[in-house]
């Protein structure tokens, strides 16, 4: 946890590499992931660049593997992953590998090409059966219309039926298929461009026909048009052609049409053991190149990043040796310099790799080690801004406070276990469902899931803390309260008791552990809940913002800023501790020392509020009625004093001092100009931390002018922002308290309106009721007080902790280690 609570120390290395063990050095440092390498070429264009021949090739790769990719999804085949990670082939390889790419794509194309002209082959005779089949059938109409007459026909097709039959009129036909969706058109227009002097006959194919190249179904009929003269001919061909409907040569006589049919019947029975034939080589084909595409793919991106890093180095003058540099952590660097040896060994070379760690006055990046469990707190407080180099980091402490603030606004415990359970589930079978592609949301809950079983646990220990599971109470230890007085009890339907709990109630020892189950059944429940969590809530909100502030004391000492010690941290805590921490006392305190017997001339217990306002406006002054202990006069005008003097002394002394050094520094360096030394200045408490870290905290190679109005405007905004934060934030913090209270409600109102309806019906429709009424009651739950509600308290418990809570001490101005790693490249996470 110790990299959790500060990023790792970084150092800035450079690298000396020989050409030809560069390639294997880079891989090596690749699969170790600690090392993020700065581009020393920022104004060469990529495409000059001395490996951009390289990077080409394996973009050229990655195309044809995405083909050969997207042909095995077409066919339905699964990629095996056997979850093995290659290691990046060596340079000499590549040729091999574009060959063989080369070559399986160039196969695949062909037999595409061969199915795709088998299937265009085999429609074209699927279509000409069917056309002959319909042709005779339409003569055998004829033949049967003239001979039987138990046909009914229009008097134009009986006419040209009996042309037909006889042969006494050179009648032409032309018989095609076309698009079932486009023959009304067809037919419309067939009759006004001819007028009237063409006879169609149409007969929908009944098999499914599919598309040659995208294989999707096809609907289209058969037609046969009749006309007669060159003329009409010629225009027929045109409508034809225009509606892309396709002509077929259709003998005139019977018998040539039947052994037309029975030569097609034979060639599409040969035609389809061939396309059987071609389908189960290309099933073949495709079967063995999905077994060893992932790993081609990651030998592909490997070699792809590898040159992509190579390009940001240097080369040196005898174009012998790359220089680069990079940013590493300095607890890794033995680790860093085995990876160079193993690279070394496997390249050849005669030469060994040198590293060479230099100071630099450069911002390093932030890098904190993470694991899976920690990954997605970190990630929340990255969303609000990457941690200052070696600044104290937030994520340690949100493991706990996160969960538990949105436990305090979704407490339940019905509601937490199964928020537990969904979340416990994804843990158990992270492996599984981690491989899986389940979209963008089911991601987002997977990646947090950690997150989600912490917040189900808390949540569970919230609800017990208020004795609330959906809406119920648990009678677990007993009844503190003594209720056998039934004066206090009215009842107000014979299967109802209401009782308002005060004082008069003789009570023993307090409940054991959460609130009382008696409160469940009382008429001013809501009351005494309101008063308890808005109570709690201000608690919890100034104890983590008085430890933020107190984070930020870790800061200021370990960059040995020691003048916001002074000016900016002991006014801070004596301003939120006596106005807010006295509040958060009084609070304890009205608990233990003000006893529900309380009555003095007002008719009840002083209010925590008015006297948090009188020590302001009644300065120096309680009323008697308003009066907790004695002495409460002289200590609250002590705590406001105190709280008004830290406002100045915040927004003066360290304008002042910086100042003082300022003019301190400008004299001792016109003494140096004129030949004088500087041995005996005096210390700064502005100290800037160099004998700590290796690195100055901010960036950039150069220091800012000192100007005297900035820095009193900049403390100015600063006492400002912290003074008011101060009202505010702890104002923010009743958030807690009015989504507790809108959870129980609608947790509440659920069962009432709902389920409850359904276990008072009686008889068998009850029975019936009871299974109905429950589906919708849990449709209902999970729908809103699950997900809608518990995205709400996630949002409320970010807020606090990005504003409340890290604006007290986080800078966040840092920028995110982003190392060189295949695995963050293959997972996606890295630009390269």
């Amino acid at each position: 946890m110790g990299s959790l609570f500060r990023s790792e120390e970084m150092t800035l290395a450079q690298l000396y590499l020989q050409s030809d063990s560069a390639y294997y050095c880079i891989s090596e440092l690749g699969e170790l992931g600690l090392v993020q390498f700065r581009d020393l070429n920022p104004d060469v264009n990529a495409f000059q660049r001395r490996y951009v021949n390289d990077v080409r090739r394996c973009d050229e790769m990655e195309r044809r593997l995405r083909f050969l990719e997207k042909e095995i999804e077409k066919a339905d085949i699964e990629i095996s992953d056997n979850g093995d990670m290659p290691d990046a082939p060596p340079p000499a390889n590549m040729i091999e590998l574009e060959t063989q790419f080369d070559k399986l794509e160039l196969e695949i194309r062909e037999i595409n090409s061969n199915q795709e002209r088998l299937n265009r082959n085999f429609l074209e005779l699927t279509e000409l059966r069917h056309i002959l089949w319909q042709t005779a059938n339409f003569f055998a109409e004829a033949e049967v219309a003239m001979v039987g007459g138990d046909i009914q026909r229009t008097d134009d097709e009986a006419a040209l039926l009996e042309d037909v039959r006889t042969g006494s009129s050179p009648l032409s036909f032309v018989a095609g298929v076309i698009g079932r969706e486009r023959v009304p058109t067809f037919e419309r227009l067939l009759w006004r461009a001819c007028r009237g002097n063409v006879f169609l006959k149409y007969q929908e194919i009944d098999g499914e026909l599919r598309d040659p190249v995208t294989g999707d179904p096809m609907r289209k009929c058969v037609f046969i048009l009749f006309f007669q003269g060159d003329q009409l001919r010629s225009r027929v061909k045109k409508i034809c052609e225009g509606f892309r409907a396709t002509q077929y040569p259709c003998p005139d006589t019977a018998a040539e049409r039947r052994e037309m049919a029975m030569g097609v019947a034979t060639r599409i029975e040969d035609l389809s053991t061939v396309l059987s034939q071609t389908r189960d080589h290309r099933y073949r084909v495709l079967q063995a190149i999905a077994k060893n595409i992932r790993a081609w793919m990651i030998k592909v991106k490997k070699i792809k990043a590898i040159y992509h890093t190579l390009n940001m180095l240097n080369v040196d003058v005898t174009q012998k040796c790359l220089i680069g540099e990079c940013w590493c952590p300095v607890t890794d660097l033995d680790e860093i310099q085995y990876a160079l040896r193993r690279g070394h060994e496997r390249s050849g070379s005669s030469v060994m790799p040198i590293l060479n760690v230099m100071p630099t006055p450069m911002n390093p990046p932030t890098y904190n080690k993470v694991n899976k469990f920690t990954t997605g707190f970190q990630n929340i407080i990255d969303a609000y801004g990457v941690a200052s180099y070696r600044e104290v980091n937030p994520a340690l402490f949100s493991i706990i406070t996160f969960p538990f603030l949105f436990a305090v606004m979704f407490g339940d415990m019905g509601h937490g276990l199964l928020m537990f359970l969904f979340a416990l589930v994804m843990v158990i079978k992270e492996k599984k469902l981690g491989s899986s592609k389940g979209g963008e949301i089911f991601s987002t809950f997977f990646g947090g899931r950690y997150i989600i079983l912490l917040m189900g646990a808390f949540s569970m220990y919230t609800g017990f803390v208020y004795n609330d599971c959906f809406s119920k109470s648990f009678n677990i230890f007993g009844s503190s309260w003594n209720t056998s007085s039934l004066s206090h009890v009215t009842k107000a339907t014979p299967d109802t008791v209401q009782l308002s709990l005060d004082s008069d109630f003789n009570h023993h020892n307090p409940y054991p552990f959460g609130l009382d189950p008696i409160w469940q059944v009382a008429t001013n429940k809501l009351t005494f809940t309101n008063s308890y969590k808005m109570k709690m809530s201000v608690t919890l909100g100034v104890i983590q913002m008085m430890f933020g502030v107190i984070l930020g004391l870790f800061n200021h000492v370990y960059f040995r800023r020691y003048i916001n010690i002074i000016g900016s941290f002991i006014p801070e805590v004596l301003f939120l501790g006596g106005i807010f921490g006295y509040l958060v006392f009084m609070i304890f305190f009205k608990w233990v020392a003000v006893s529900s017997s309380f009555r003095p001339a007002t008719g009840g217990a002083p209010s925590l509020l008015i006297m948090l306002i009188n020590m302001f406006l009644s300065f120096g002054n309680v009323a008697e009625a308003e009066k907790f202990y004695d002495g409460q006069a002289q200590v609250q005008s002590f705590l406001v004093v105190i709280a008004v003097l830290a406002v100045p002394w915040m927004l003066l002394m360290k304008p002042i001092y910086l100042i003082m050094q300022h003019k301190k520094k400008t004299a001792s360096e016109a003494y140096v100009a004129f030949g004088g030394d500087n041995e005996d200045a005096t210390p700064s408490l502005q100290d800037d931390g160099d004998q700590v870290i290796q690195h100055s905290e901010h960036s950039g190679n150069h220091e800012e002018p000192f100007s005297t109005g900035d820095t009193f405007v900049h403390q100015g905004i600063h006492t400002i922002e912290f003074c008011l934060g101060c009202i505010s934030n702890t104002a923010s913090y009743l958030r807690l308290w009015a989504l507790s209270l809108a959870h129980a409600e609608l947790s509440e109102v659920l069962w009432n309106m709902m389920f409850h309806l359904g276990l008072h019906m009686a008889g068998g429709l009850g029975y019936i009721a009871v299974f109905i009424v429950f589906a919708i009651w849990a449709a209902l739950t999970i729908a809103i007080l699950l997900i809608m509600e518990g995205l709400s308290a996630f949002l409320h418990a970010l807020r606090l902790h990005w504003v409340e809570f890290n604006g007290k001490f986080y800078a966040g101005e840092g920028y995110k280690f982003q190392p060189f790693s295949f695995a963050l490249i293959l997972e996606g996470g890295s630009d390269d």
